[in-house]
């Protein structure tokens, strides 16, 4: 059958086309790396966008001291939250194997080590960092698992003659039998840093000697106390360990501030919400005398500090409050300002955080406490604002 001239070069046209497609390479996007943020270490209901506008040198300057600092109870609710989510970290973060370990073990001093070994579980070159390996053993520790924390140990590349490291190597050495070695590397470790609890306890250990009292500073105490057979319940333990201790899943209290639950009013003749009673506190401080009066004002600064919805008429009455300002320095005000306005909750977070840290367990002035509650308000940071405005209704004298 003929075929027309048009057909036929129809044809070499489309084949020709064809030809060409399948010669053209193909463009694939490579993946972003997982930062140090990325793995979540529970599902703990913020945005996946929580560390937009973030600053890398403010997670550098708090992220070691939630690590090591005590907080209260208000703020370790904040910092486990913020720390276990899931989230594309700040620009310029990276994936940091340090980082990742400084997350974890905030984690694990704040009495989440379930969520620290979900993000270990997934972290890279664990053996190429000391600060992320130490998490990792610790949080094995506390799980009971000596194996994998004599494991983690042996396997480090970096940092081996840390004094962490030397007391859980004289200890995985004991483990395994190697008595001589471990009382070497043991003398080395307390050389180097002597620890009388740790001493006592691995002299124990090594000899038969008595014990004396459980020790739940930390997972090798925890390792050790449980492996000499002592009262572990009549010890008190630090955050993390008592978390390992009572394994149980963790579902954190956010309490409702209430100012008649502190002697400040009769819930029934009040109709509930931060604005009736910010305008009822006004009114208490406007009559109260002495420390009378400057409770009232503490509250109903902390109730406005909830409040999206007052009067001019009630800002003006707190305007008049002798309350004095917070500790905060005044580059972090500004600062925490800057984040509210910016709608950065991550980096809000952190600077709150940041000046917890410094008030320690007692909690934070209430000049300070007033600001946090605002700005965790303001970014949608709800439960946490209400656990720091209870926190401060309670301490209120």
């Amino acid at each position: 059958m003929s075929r027309s001239p048009f057909f036929i070069a129809s044809l070499a046209a489309g084949a020709l086309f064809a030809g060409q497609v399948l010669a053209q390479p193909v463009q694939v996007a490579p993946l972003a790396a997982p930062d140090a943020f990325s793995t979540p270490g529970r599902t703990t209901g913020l945005p996946a966008d929580l560390w937009r506008g973030a600053s890398a040198e403010t997670v550098a300057r708090v992220l070691p001291l939630l690590a090591t600092k005590p907080l209260s109870p208000a703020a370790a609710q904040l910092a486990r939250r913020v720390l276990a989510t899931g989230a594309a970290g700040p620009s310029g973060i990276g994936g940091d194997p340090a980082l990742i370990g400084l997350r974890a073990n905030a984690l694990i001093a704040l009495g989440d080590p379930q969520a620290a070994a979900a993000i270990l579980a997934r972290a890279p070159g664990l053996e190429r960092s000391a600060e992320l390996s130490q998490a990792a053993a610790e949080s094995a520790l506390l799980a009971g698992d000596d194996a994998r924390a004599c494991a983690i140990a042996e396997r480090l590349g970096a940092g081996r003659g840390q004094i962490y490291w030397l007391r859980l190597r004289a200890y995985c050495q004991v483990l395994a039998g190697e008595k001589g070695a471990a009382q070497l590397t043991f003398e080395l470790a307390q050389t180097q840093a002597r620890d009388a609890v740790y001493g006592r306890l691995m002299t124990a250990k090594l000899t038969g000697a008595a014990a004396g009292a459980a020790s739940l500073r930390n997972g090798l105490d925890y390792a050790l106390s449980r492996s000499l057979g002592l009262d572990i319940s009549a010890a008190k333990p630090a955050p993390a360990v008592a978390a390992a201790v009572s394994p149980e899943e963790r579902a954190w209290s956010v309490p409702e501030p209430d100012p008649s639950a502190h002697g400040f009013m009769a819930a029934a003749d009040q109709t509930p919400g931060p604005a009736m009673w910010t305008m009822t506190l006004i009114r208490g401080a406007a009559t109260g005398q002495g420390k009378d009066r400057g409770r009232y004002e503490g509250a109903a600064l902390l109730m406005a500090a909830l409040s999206p919805d007052l009067g001019v008429s009630e800002n003006g009455d707190l305007a008049g409050f002798s309350t004095p300002a917070g500790k905060a320095p005044a580059g972090r005000a500004l600062a925490l300002t800057r984040a509210v306005a910016a709608r950065a909750a991550g980096e809000t977070a952190l600077l709150a955080l940041w000046t917890a840290t410094e008030a320690g367990a007692g909690g934070v002035a209430l000049g300070d406490r007033v600001q946090i509650v605002h700005a965790l308000r303001q970014v949608g940071l709800t439960d946490e604002a209400h656990a720091f405005a209870a926190e401060g209704l309670a301490g209120l004298k």
